[in-house]
């Protein structure tokens, strides 16, 4: 039974909480997209608040099967349910950021998507997936919950599931660029839904799954690829994927985002690599988080946009959870960086400071938070005047910002702190460390990627940035030093 007073507080706004699905806010929440009359229309603020809110519980830590404590799952079948969000418990600063732990760490699926209950207590998966565990033993991108008494269930896809990083020493971050192997994992259990059931059915999943992607407006749109490709093909596509990478929601299987770094989004005026959404409170925050973990699933595009909304079958974080979720999150600082800023990196900080690196990672924060045009993309005048956008190009890939339900035509200038625990980089994860960053030999379309290599695994360029890439070697080994400092 649910407390009289928690529903209560599902349609309440504590004061001082902003109203997160405030309509004039959500009207102005998003940079439009590079084909503006196809930017997406959101679900009303009236339906909106029908959404019924996620009721979220206690949970408890999955373990690696040789790391589990003995009697562990007979114990958890003896828990009560409890239900671990209580707004009216929440007095002190610190109490709000607890629970925003509560609300980063809570599941919003208890089927299996990336992997279920059988995967997390099959040592042989983690060893083909490459699920790393934390030196406590524990998987911390899943959690045990009890909603009834005796079922115990395996919930995931909260936000710890894509930004948690487990470092070499078992150290684990949240809120950093992820490495749980996600889509490698999802493939995994296809593959073998495949080989012991129904391969048609499988197939017509995967096809399913890969429409969300679809861009109708787009005369070659290669997100309908999937359509017609083999079943091995778009399995292999999902295996292609590597950790720190992911096809989320609004992207493509086939142009898949590098997974962002939370520690530090305080501060960006940006969110998305392509800058989708303006954060300019902490407000705009918590509409981005109810956005991408829930009603995405709402927008609609083009001559879709004047279609009701459905919202059965959906849940939604309160505001209250929002706001104490993007406290949390605007908490976080990096781990300990090991990295010391000897003589090598203070060259390398000289060498930055001459390539004129600062212009675009301006120091304290190295990013400017300005948007930077694409190939092929003309900024309207309106926006010349609204949006913090650069002159200059430098010639990335335009395909993520022009093919995708994310393409404004921009490409954010990413910050460069944390680079030292984060990988793979560039939009795409295409690259899996500093050196090949700055390594000119990545320009050639004999390239072979070293990060996310594309669903056909073939060579390609790894297009843009030339700053730095002309260095003499002392120099390019110093700059790489000084920016592990950051």
């Amino acid at each position: 039974m649910i407390p009289f007073a928690l529903l209560l507080a599902a349609s309440w706004n504590a004061p001082g909480i902003p109203r997160t699905w405030k309509q004039s806010d959500v009207a102005s929440l998003e940079v439009p997209l590079a084909n503006p009359g196809f930017s997406p229309a959101h679900v009303s603020e009236q339906d909106y608040y029908w959404i019924p809110v996620r009721i979220i519980y206690k949970s408890y830590p999955v373990y690696a099967p040789d790391r589990e404590p003995s009697g562990y799952m007979d114990w958890l079948r003896r828990q009560e349910p409890e239900i671990a969000f209580d707004p009216n418990r929440l007095k002190t600063h610190k109490d709000w950021v607890s629970a925003g732990a509560l609300v980063f760490n809570a599941p919003t699926s208890y089927g299996p998507v990336f992997f279920g209950a059988a995967e997390v207590r099959d040592a042989e998966f983690y060893r083909r997936s490459g699920m790393p565990v934390a030196s406590d033993g524990t998987v911390p991108f899943a959690r045990w919950v009890i909603r009834r008494k005796g079922e115990l269930e395996l919930g995931t896809m909260g936000c710890n599931t894509c930004h948690t990083r487990v470092l070499a020493n078992g150290t684990v971050v949240p809120g950093a660029q992820g490495n749980n192997p996600g889509d490698r994992e999802g493939a995994l259990m296809l593959r073998r839904a495949a080989q012991f059931g129904d391969p048609a059915k499988v197939l017509a999943r995967i096809r399913m799954f890969a429409r969300q992607f679809e861009m109708p407006w787009l005369g070659d749109d290669p997100n309908r690829r999937a359509q017609t490709m083999s079943l091995d093909d778009l399995i292999a596509a999902g295996e292609a994927i590597p950790p720190g990478v992911t096809a989320r929601s609004n992207t493509s299987i086939f142009l898949p985002p590098q997974i962002p770094d939370l520690i530090g989004v305080e501060h960006r005026h940006y969110l998305d690599h392509t800058g989708l959404v303006r954060q300019r409170d902490i407000g705009d925050f918590m509409r981005y988080c109810s956005l991408v973990q829930d009603v995405f699933k709402l927008d609609r595009y083009g001559d879709a946009a004047s279609q009701p909304s459905d919202t059965s079958h959906m849940e939604r974080y309160s505001d209250e959870q929002l706001y104490a979720l993007a406290l949390y999150v605007y908490s976080l600082r990096p781990p300990e960086n090991p990295n010391h800023f000897d003589a090598t990196a203070k060259r390398g900080e000289i060498v930055f400071e001459h390539a004129g690196c600062a212009a675009c990672h301006t120091p304290q924060l190295y990013t400017n938070n300005r948007l930077i045009p694409a190939d092929g993309f003309n900024p309207p005048e309106d926006q010349k005047q609204r949006l913090d956008l650069m002159e200059i190009r430098v010639g990335t890939d335009p395909r993520y910002t022009l093919q995708t339900h994310k393409g404004t035509g921009y490409y954010k200038v990413p910050s460069l702190k944390g680079v030292w625990y984060r990988g793979p980089f560039e939009h795409n994860g295409s690259v899996l460390a500093l050196e090949d960053w700055f390594d000119p030999a990545r320009l050639r379309d004999d390239y072979v990627p070293t990060g996310f290599k594309g669903a056909d695994g073939r060579a390609r360029s790894v297009k843009g940035h030339r700053y730095g890439l002309d260095l003499p070697p002392e120099d390019k080994r110093a700059l790489i030093a000084f920016l592990r400092t950051l």
